[in-house]
């Protein structure tokens, strides 16, 4: 029972991290119709300059600021020099510029930090464990991160829905020449979207690095599941985004806890273990060619 409850917690944090990242590019791919792989990188810049700001200041909330401004403001500077010249155009041509993206961000990233992983320590306020389940200690800081993933959720939902700008970014995504015939600036929005989209992706690094490897190329390792999430829960869906991220993480967790228990029981522990290892990895496409089977267009589909 303990097992159990501490992999539904994991797979709460690791699904709480997949939802801002594919929140934004779920906003972007869904509303703007822009295939944009350098959304990975938006998260790594995010990490990375959280890193160093919190290195240099000692202050995890200082970090906060820098990742959130950083990712932000280079998630603009990608759209304003790249991706506004790609709307109208195949999404051919937005996979071969974002991913060229990729490698000068990657490249741009190494020049300015260097090579060397930095480390970054859990905030003294957010250390220590905390009494969840009776017998069960659960660190703070991924508590923390289900905690602002569930605030992340309701802000969008409020956004999108409660907002003048989420009314004007629906109805540039149903029809964008009306909207520019009433006089509103869908360029502006879009860019303010694309800016939103990488500020989301800067709070996931900064409440990642304490746990994870910050490092060249991390955005790229999860930019894939990423896009899995979004296929899951619908494309251009905040909500399915939020849906398809819990599943994700929850299928993950639990298959990393219980799948090589399985296998032993069924095959020899050198069988076992590969198989095992190889059913957990691919469990999130598993997942997902079922939810396609059944629902071609997500769980959740965006209204047309």
């Amino acid at each position: 029972m303990l097992l159990f409850v501490e992999q539904i917690l994991n797979g709460l944090q690791y699904g709480a991290m997949l939802f801002m990242l594919a929140s934004g590019l779920t906003l972007i791919f869904g509303i703007m119709g822009v295939i944009n792989l350098t959304h990975g990188s938006f998260y790594m810049v995010g990490a990375y300059c959280a890193a160093y700001a919190i290195l240099a200041s000692g202050s995890f909330w200082v970090g906060l600021a820098a990742a959130l401004l950083a990712a932000g403001l280079y998630a603009v500077a990608v759209e304003l020099a790249v991706i506004q010249w790609l709307y109208r155009r195949d999404h051919l041509y937005q996979v071969l510029a974002t991913l060229g993206m990729i490698f000068f961000t990657n490249e741009a990233v190494s020049i300015l930090f260097g090579r060397q992983p930095p480390f970054v320590d859990i905030p003294p306020a957010l250390q220590g464990a905390v009494t969840v389940f009776p017998g069960l200690d659960y660190p703070v800081m991924r508590l923390s991160f289900i905690l602002v993933g569930a605030l992340v959720a309701i802000g969008l939902w409020a956004l999108v829905n409660k907002t003048r700008i989420g009314m004007l970014i629906r109805a540039g995504a149903d029809d964008r020449e009306m909207v520019d015939a009433l006089g509103i600036n869908v360029r502006r929005l879009y860019t303010l979207l694309f800016g939103l989209g990488g500020a989301l992706c800067g709070l996931a690094g900064v409440m990642a690095a304490p746990l994870l490897a910050v490092e060249i190329g991390m955005g790229e390792r999860v930019l894939i599941t990423t896009f899995v999430v979004i296929v899951i829960g619908g494309v251009g869906s905040v909500k399915g985004a939020f849906v398809g991220a819990l599943l994700v993480g929850m299928v993950d967790s639990l298959g990393r806890a219980y799948l090589p228990q399985i296998m032993l029981l069924l095959l020899p522990p050198a069988t076992a273990d590969t198989l095992s290892a190889g059913l957990v990895s691919a469990s999130a496409y598993v997942l997902m060619a079922i939810v396609l089977l059944f629902r071609p267009l997500g769980l959740l589909p965006k209204r047309s």
